[in-house]
Formats: structure tokens, sequence, C-alpha cells
């Protein structure tokens, strides 16, 4: 990254989430919900900053940020490229996503093996034949906390998409029946491809929120707090411990020369 857009990175960083530089820790979770931040923030006892487009969470004591970056594409791919200029050691997307396989249930987490790039971002960052696949080092070690707990996860393809009203279009439909993708989202592809261009380790632990292909299966209002109730606490739980923990416990992360 060239000076002068390290600097512009820096402001951004710093304006858009209210934090300066040095509140930033070595590991980052990344979240889509404000929900996320009040629960961080009571659990770790952290200390909570607002920008103008974002918001973060910074626990000293556990060696981990959490921050807000909403939602899509566009604005994962900016959270990846502004925090790059500060090198985080590790990064963990706590999303959630739609369930497409028959197996699945609302609550269900699944550790992402890939993503299928069908965005209009990750493209300026690496050619449509680069895979989008996470940092193997994060989710091995994501995976370790998880046995470890007693909890039960699946892996495999996430369909990352940024058409928010796919499940009203057939053919769409079909097409995610063809691909055999475990789960949708609108964010994990881009996380990924613009990681491994900008050198940002990150791996994903996605929360299955909802069922959209089944007969109402689609995310309500009511449906979604009933989620964020019940499962948001196990999610953050899982998350910071990997991430307060795998700079000790965890073998090296960049295992390779970039």
């Amino acid at each position: 990254m060239n000076k002068r857009k390290q600097k512009i990175a820096r402001d951004i960083l710093e304006r858009y989430t209210g934090s300066t530089l040095d509140q930033f820790q070595s590991q980052i979770i990344l979240t889509n919900f404000e929900y996320y931040m009040e629960r961080f923030e009571k659990l770790c006892n952290g200390v909570r900053t607002r920008g103008s487009a974002m918001s973060a969470v910074h626990s000293k004591k556990d060696g981990v940020s959490i921050i807000n970056f909403s939602i899509g594409s566009p604005t994962a791919a900016l959270i990846i490229e502004i925090l790059a200029v500060i090198n985080p050691k590790a990064v963990l997307f706590l999303g959630m996503c739609g369930g497409l396989h028959h197996s699945l249930k609302k609550g269900d987490f699944i550790l992402p093996t890939a993503a299928i790039r069908d965005e209009g971002v990750s493209h300026n960052f690496m050619p449509r034949q680069a895979p989008a696949l996470p940092t193997f080092k994060v989710q091995k070690f994501v995976s370790q906390i998880l046995v470890e707990k007693g909890m039960d996860y699946r892996t495999g393809v996430i369909h990352t998409t940024d058409y928010r009203f796919w499940e009203f279009n057939n053919k769409f439909k079909a097409e995610l029946y063809h691909e055999r993708a475990l789960a949708i989202d609108m964010e994990t592809a881009t996380l990924f491809i613009v990681g491994f261009a900008s050198k940002v380790p990150i791996g994903a632990l996605l929360l299955v929120s909802d069922l959209p292909l089944r007969r109402g299966g689609i995310k309500t209002k009511k449906s979604a707090s009933g989620v964020f109730r019940q499962y948001t606490d196990l999610h953050l739980e899982v998350g910071i411990k990997a991430m307060s923990e795998i700079a000790v416990r965890g073998e090296q992360i960049r295992h390779y020369k970039w």
C-alpha cells in the first residue's frame, strides 16, 4: 500500500469508527449488528466508540476489538482495506447467513471453507477465477475452540451475493440448487478476497439465522429478534475466545510468504 493511501486509510478508519488507531487491538472481530456490539461491551467490559459510519468496542483485557461495519460487500471490502493499515494478527467475521441445505436449522454454525463470488466488488481486487478462501490457520483455530466447547458445526461453501431479494427469483434459486452451496450471505466472499489481496488474515464463523428456501423461512423482524436473543452470546463467546487466544495458543497464522 502506498504512503498516500495508507494516510487516507488511517484517517478513514479513525473517522468512520470514532476510534484512535492505538485503541485497536491485534485481533479484530467483524459484525453487521449493533446488538453484537452491545453484548460484546457487556461481556468484555469494553470501551465503545461511534464514528460517522461504523461503531467499535475495544477490550484491552481480552486483546480484541469488534467493529460493526454495517451490511453488504462494498463496506466489507472497505473495512478490510482500512484495517490493513494497522496490520491485525487475525480477523474473524461473526456473520449471519441463510441456510440453503435441507439439513440445516436456525442456530447452526457454519465454518466456511470457501465462498462463491456472486457480487460486484471482489473483482476489483482479484481476477474472477481466483477462489475466495479464508485464512486456513484462523479457521483451524476456530474449529479447535468449537470442539473444545463441545459444539457441533458444519463446513462448506457459502454463496455471497449483492442481490437482496433473490428469494423471489426462481431462476436464481434454481442456480443455487445446482451449486450445492450450504448457505447464502452478502459479505463472506468479499472479506476473503480482499483479506487475501490486502494481506489481512481472516476467517469467518457464520450463524444460520433463517431458512429462506422453506415456506415461512424468510427472516422477519420477529424471527430475527428471537435469533439474536438465543444465539448472540454463544456466537460471541466462541469468537472472543478464538481471537483472544489465537496469538498465544494458535499456530503461526501466516504460514507462507505473501
